[in-house]
Order: C-alpha cells, then structure tokens, then sequence
C-alpha cells in the first residue's frame, strides 16, 4: 500500500478541502503498526459535514474519519476526560498534524498536550471503594470457580478491571482493547507483565498466580474490600 502519510494527506485534500486542520494518529504511525492497522484522522472544519464519523476504504488502506468542527472538539475532549479516557486527546497530542490553514491545529495540539501531560481526573474515595469491591467480589469468584468456561471470561473481566485499578490509582489515562494494554505497559510495565502472564495460565487452569498479582494490585488501592462494603 502507498505510504500512511502522503495517502492520509491525499484523503484530507480530496474529500475535505476547506479543512481547519487535521491529523493523522493511531498505530500506523509507531512500532506497533501491523498489516490491519488503519488510518485514524482526526478532521477539523467550520460546519457540516461536521460533525461526523466515517469508516472506508481509500487506495487500499482502511481508514476511520473523525470529522469535527472546533466546538464538538472541546465538547468531545471533556466527555472523555470526565471518563478518564480520551482517544481524541491521545490522538491529537501524539497525531501528525497534516493540515494547518490558520494555526487551530498547532492550538489544539499544544492543548491536546497539555491536557495529557497533566493526566485523568484523580478518583474519589467513593470511586476507588467501588473498584475495590468489584474486583475483589470477582477475586472471590475466580477462587471458587470449577467450570473451565466461566474461568475464561472471569479472568479476561479480572484483567481489564486490575489493570483499569491500577492506572486510575497510578494517575494514568484508560484504555479499551490493546490500548488498556499498551497504556499499562507504558505506566508499569513490570505490573503489566506479571498480569498478562499470570492471566494466560489462569485461563489454562492454573489461577493462584494471578491471583496473588491481582491481590497485589488491590493493596496498592488499599486493599480488598468486601465485608462492610456499602453505598449510601
């Protein structure tokens, strides 16, 4: 396939020629690029067709379009914030600026950075208590569990939930899928070894292992918690 840039520079120009700005972010643009990696670009223009989301294909390469004007940017930025994970910062602070017609995109950027650098929202005592409870309960479930089915998706729920725990208690941003993974193993990645390992023989049977690093991972949020848990 030609290459991601000139290719996602040719899209911006063909399908959007008034655009603000645009970059070009996502695997494609790391050592983590793979043969289905696509092009994620981020849009920016006055009005319609923004705002808009589009997936397609163009000269080969599949690519995932978001079109936004500069007030659904900010508005997008701060829902994923509240969440405590933001694609849309990630994607602008970490993209290629393709295109910059009057400085919003070097603007938006330095803010995607900054708002970045300084992290999610800290959990509140009430939030962190919750994700205690919760993992703790499935801790509990995992130990008692005999069917081999049910052990699989036990400790696949149990891997996303101890490594959620643990970047929001580290400060750090959130993940869905292989950026859960790539966000942990950025953050701690001795912590990310240790569960990933461990959850593979989990699922294979063997769970004392991972057991003991979720219980690790617990202490660091202040320990399991069941017994007197309450929501008032």
């Amino acid at each position: 396939m030609d290459d991601p840039v000139l290719t996602a520079r040719e899209l911006v120009r063909d399908r959007f020629p008034a655009a603000l700005a645009a970059f070009l972010a996502g695997s494609v643009l790391t050592d983590c690029r793979t043969p289905t990696s696509d092009l994620d670009i981020v849009v920016l223009l006055d009005g319609p067709p923004a705002p808009s989301r589009e997936n397609l294909l163009y000269r080969g390469w599949p690519v995932e379009l978001f079109v936004q004007t500069e007030a659904v940017w900010r508005s997008f930025a701060d829902e994923e914030t509240a969440k405590r994970n933001s694609p849309l910062l990630a994607m602008c602070s970490d993209g290629m600026l393709l295109v910059d017609t009057d400085g919003l995109g070097a603007s938006l950027q330095a803010e995607a950075r900054k708002r970045w650098a300084a992290g999610p929202p800290p959990l509140s005592d009430r939030e962190r208590d919750y994700q205690r409870y919760i993992l703790t309960d499935l801790l509990d479930d995992l130990r008692g569990c005999a069917d081999p089915a049910e052990r699989v998706h036990l400790v696949a729920h149990m891997l996303q939930r101890a490594s959620e725990l643990a970047l929001l208690v580290g400060g750090h941003w959130l993940g869905g899928g292989k950026w859960l993974s790539r966000r942990l193993a950025a953050a701690d990645p001795g912590l990310h070894f240790a569960l990933t390992e461990a959850a593979a023989q989990a699922i294979a049977g063997h769970t004392s292992g991972f057991a003991a690093v979720v219980t690790e991972v617990l202490d660091q949020a202040g320990g399991p918690l069941w017994d007197g848990y309450a929501i008032r």
